[in-house]
């Protein structure tokens, strides 16, 4: 039997992957989380083989999560299921330590292949993101100015380019609006833009968003 705990902070999404996933004979999920503290309760108590971890988490990302988790649960397979662009992450979080990386977008039984894939110990690869991670050990690609950012700053700009006001994000993310306002101005720094309209434009054209 495998183990599973979900993290994700839309509770309907998670009753879909749950509902997926126990079609399984062989998949049960122990647990659940919205946030990242509340995973770390779960896991207190919960027994995992494999964690289902969203992105996008109120207060810490994904990325940031997975940092965290790679030092108190070195022996937790990681499976990366989020809304963003596999081209733009699904690298990002496999050189970060997940274990594979499923688009929610995606046919949800993929996603029975993919937890069974990690649970034997090998990397859960798309199509699409074995091409990417092909073609950048066979050739490198010249950096993206976004692809210098940090994850936080990449939040950021991604939900700025959303439509979001920085109040919103702040509240999201739990931070100060003050602390938004400095990632942003990293943000625009870094990409060279002047306000969010060209940041908005640069994400769309970079299918950020």
């Amino acid at each position: 039997m495998i183990d599973v705990v979900l993290c994700d902070d839309h509770a309907v999404l998670r009753r879909g992957i749950r509902d997926t996933l126990t079609e399984s004979p062989d998949i049960r999920v122990t647990g659940e989380a919205g946030s990242y503290p509340e995973l770390r309760e779960v896991l207190r108590g919960a027994a995992c083989d494999v964690l289902l971890l969203d992105l996008n988490l109120p207060g810490r990302s994904g990325l940031e999560a997975l940092e965290s988790l790679r030092q108190t649960h070195p022996d937790l397979k990681v499976l990366i299921v989020s809304m963003y662009p596999e081209d733009q992450y699904a690298l990002r979080c496999l050189r970060a330590g997940a274990h594979g990386y499923a688009n929610k977008a995606g046919d949800p039984l993929q996603l029975i292949a993919a937890v069974k894939t990690v649970m034997q110990g090998r990397k859960y690869l798309t199509p699409e993101v074995a091409q990417l991670l092909a073609d950048s050990l066979a050739q490198p690609a010249q950096e993206l100015p976004h692809q210098q950012l940090s994850e936080r700053e990449l939040q950021t700009l991604v939900k700025i380019a959303s439509g979001k006001r920085l109040s919103d994000i702040a509240e999201e993310l739990m931070l100060s609006p003050k602390t938004v306002s400095v990632y942003r101005a990293r943000v625009l720094d870094k990409l060279k833009l002047a306000n969010n309209a060209e940041l908005t434009v640069y994400a769309i054209r970079n299918q950020l968003v």
